[in-house]
C-alpha cells in the first residue's frame, strides 16, 4: 500500500524552522515521507543552517531514515523515515545551536515509542528565538506528563549563544496504553511567582540591577525569595538570561529575556515585566510560546486516542497558526482557533 508523502511549503506562515521541525516529527510518527520546499524562505538567510541540519540528522538517527538535500543552505529536503527506535542518543549541536529545538524534533516520535529513551544534547540551552531549558523543565514537561508520558529533564551545564557549551539529558518514558489528551482551560490560582537572573562571565552588577528593576515593576522582593540569583556551574557563560516563573494551580509559565550588548540591565527587566503583565491581563491558561510548543504533543494524544481536547491561550502567534496548519496537513485532525473572552481557544479533534 502506497503511503502518500507529506508535502510542505516552507514559506508558509512564519516561514521559519518550525515547519521543518514539525514536518520531521509528523513524518517520523506517521511513516509518511516528507518533501519540503522553500525551506525558511521567510528568513534573511533562507535554507538549512547548521541548527536545522542538526534536527534533520537527529531525526535520521532516531528512525534510521534517509535525507536527501540535507546540506547547508539547501531549500529542499526529502526525508524518508524508517521505524522509530527507542534507545540512548547523543547529539552535539554545532555553533551553539539550541539543544531544545533538536529535542522538540525527536520528542514526538520517542514519546510514542515502545520503550524508554535517553537523549543527551550538547549546545545552547539559552538561545535567541528558542525556548530556554527552564521553560521546558517547568512549563512544558509537566503538561507532557499529564498526557501519560514520562519526561524528565536534567541540566548539566548552561550554554549561552554564541559560545554554547551547554549540556542536558532528557529521559523519555512512553506508555502507549496511558496516552490520553487533557484539556487545559484555566491556569488556576497563582501559587508562587519569582524572578531569577543568570549572568555568568559578565559584570557582577548586571544580575542585581536586573532583579532590582524587575522587583520594582512586579512588587517582588529579595527578602520574600521572589528575586533570586542561582549559582552558576563551572565554565558557564558568558551570557545573560532573566527569567520569571509563575506557578499556577493548573499550569506553570516561564518567561525569558536574554541580555544583549545593546540593552541595559534595566531595559531587559522592563521587557520581561511587560511580557508578564501581558500574560496576567489575559484569561488564557497558556502564554504564547507554550501554546505553540504544546500543540503537537496534544495533537498526537488526540490522534492516538480518537478523543478531542482543547486549551486556552493568551494569543495565537504566527508560529502557532503555522503549526496548526502543518499538523492538520500531517494528521487526520482538525485544529480550530476560536476567540473567547480575553483569550483564544485552540480545539483539536479527529477529522
Amino acid at each position: 500500500m502506497k503511503v502518500h508523502s507529506l508535502n510542505l511549503d516552507g514559506s508558509t506562515g512564519e516561514g521559519g524552522g518550525q515547519i521543518l521541525r514539525t514536518g520531521l516529527a509528523l513524518s517520523m510518527v506517521t511513516g509518511r515521507p516528507l518533501h519540503i520546499t522553500r525551506i525558511r524562505a521567510g528568513r534573511p538567510k533562507p535554507g538549512l543552517m547548521r541548527q536545522h541540519l542538526a534536527c534533520v540528522q537527529a531525526a535520521v538517527a532516531v528512525c534510521g531514515g534517509r535525507a536527501e538535500g540535507a546540506e547547508l543552505n539547501s531549500q529542499t529536503l526529502l526525508f524518508t523515515p524508517g521505524e522509530v527506535r527507542s534507545g540512548d542518543y547523543r547529539f552535539q549541536i554545532a555553533t551553539a545551536g539550541s539543544c531544545l529545538l533538536v529535542l522538540q524534533t525527536v520528542l514526538p516520535a520517542l514519546m510514542l515509542a515502545e520503550a524508554p529513551s535517553k537523549v543527551e544534547l550538547m549546545g545552547g540551552t539559552h538561545n535567541p528565538m528558542a525556548p530556554p531549558f527552564d521553560f521546558l523543565e517547568r512549563a512544558f514537561a509537566p503538561l507532557v506528563r499529564r498526557l501519560g508520558v514520562g519526561l524528565e529533564l536534567d541540566l548539566k551545564r548552561r550554554g549561552f549563544f554564541p559560545a554554547g557549551g551547554g549540556e542536558l539529558v532528557a529521559h523519555i518514558a512512553p506508555d502507549p496504553q496511558a496516552l490520553a489528551p487533557v484539556d487545559v482551560q484555566e491556569r488556576g490560582p497563582l501559587l508562587d511567582a519569582w524572578g531569577e537572573a543568570l549572568a555568568p562571565g559578565l559584570a557582577r552588577s548586571i544580575a542585581p540591577r536586573e532583579l532590582e528593576t524587575l522587583g520594582q515593576r512586579m512588587g517582588w522582593t529579595f527578602e520574600a525569595g521572589q528575586l533570586r540569583q542561582p549559582p552558576t556551574r563551572q565554565n558557564e557563560g558568558p551570557g545573560n538570561a532573566l527569567l520569571a516563573t509563575l506557578e499556577h494551580a493548573h499550569v506553570t509559565e516561564v518567561f525569558c529575556q536574554l541580555g544583549e550588548r545593546s540593552l541595559s540591565a534595566e531595559q531587559v527587566a522592563k521587557r520581561l515585566a511587560n511580557e508578564i503583565r501581558t500574560y496576567q491581563r489575559s484569561h488564557g491558561a497558556l502564554g504564547p510560546h507554550l501554546a505553540d510548543q504544546w500543540m503537537l504533543p496534544l495533537a498526537l494524544a488526540v490522534w492516538r486516542s480518537g478523543r478531542a481536547a482543547s486549551y486556552t491561550c493568551t494569543e495565537v502567534t504566527l508560529h502557532t497558526a503555522t503549526n496548526a496548519q502543518t499538523i492538520a496537513l500531517g494528521l487526520p485532525l482538525q485544529v480550530r482557533i476560536i476567540p473567547v473572552e480575553r483569550a483564544m481557544r485552540v480545539e483539536i479533534a479527529p477529522a
